[in-house]
């Protein structure tokens, strides 16, 4: 059994040790498969080193995140594009749109978001989208820019039913996570309805942790909570999940 981790920031932990310790935690659980996105050029480096010391298991992404377009986000943009060769890249993400601490610079989180979807073309690379409140905009970009090699993960998706079905019809993957898992998150009703020819997985550790570990810092280990749920969902085994969310993620990147 193989599970794949779409989304995880495992690099945030500076500590060698406790790095190991929770790769090791993964492989016991069978997840050895972790796609690691950067947010900013400053965090390049990090991503680059954790591939560096687990080539088999850890695969570089990278972009600007929307919480990180400030004024002259072009230039971070292009220190981030400098980083392209110095390692392989799987994606151009994570990328999109955040309005739920600021909604000032939306013209430039949309200028930053297309430039960024551009990019991912013009190297045939799926986007990772981030998106906060900010579904009706996300969407408006997507459908401008929508062709054949527009493509990618939604990620952290939690919208109802009818976004959902948008989203895949946009030609993108839904990346579930531990809030499928809350009581009273609704994603719940919505996964169960989606084919998981649509799914993906994900942690987006150290954030947005599953029961039963809700409230602690997440890891990419505990994807296997996330798997069991939607497990249950389906009416199926985590055997099943792991094959069928992996098969996915390995047409999205190609690895």
């Amino acid at each position: 059994m193989v599970l794949t981790d779409t989304h995880t920031h495992i690099y945030y932990e500076r500590d060698t040790a406790k790095r190991e310790q929770m790769m090791q935690r993964c492989l016991d659980n069978n997840i050895s498969r972790l796609f690691l996105p950067n947010v900013d050029a400053a965090s390049v480096p990090l991503v680059h080193e954790m591939v560096d010391a687990y080539p088999d298991q850890c695969f570089a992404m990278l972009g600007l995140h929307p919480c990180d377009v400030k004024p002259g986000w072009e230039q971070e943009l292009d220190k981030i594009k400098a980083a392209w060769g110095q390692q392989k890249t799987y994606a151009i993400g994570e990328i999109g749109i955040d309005l739920y601490w600021d909604k000032t610079f939306l013209h430039g989180q949309v200028a930053a978001f297309e430039a960024q979807i551009n990019w991912a073309k013009s190297v045939d690379l799926p986007i990772v989208i981030h998106c906060r409140d900010a579904f009706n905009e996300v969407f408006e970009v997507l459908e401008r820019n929508k062709d054949s090699k527009l493509r990618g993960i939604f990620h952290c998706f939690t919208g109802n039913l009818e976004q959902a079905h948008r989203t895949i019809d946009l030609g993108f993957h839904l990346g579930i996570g531990g809030v499928v898992t809350y009581k009273n998150s609704g994603l719940d009703k919505v996964v169960e309805q989606i084919e998981l020819q649509h799914i993906v997985l994900e942690t987006d550790a150290p954030y947005l942790t599953p029961v039963p570990y809700r409230g602690k810092p997440n890891e990419s280990a505990y994807l296997k909570y996330v798997a069991e749920k939607v497990a249950l969902l389906h009416h199926t085994d985590i055997e099943q999940i792991a094959a069928v969310t992996t098969e996915n993620s390995k047409r999205i990147f190609g690895i």
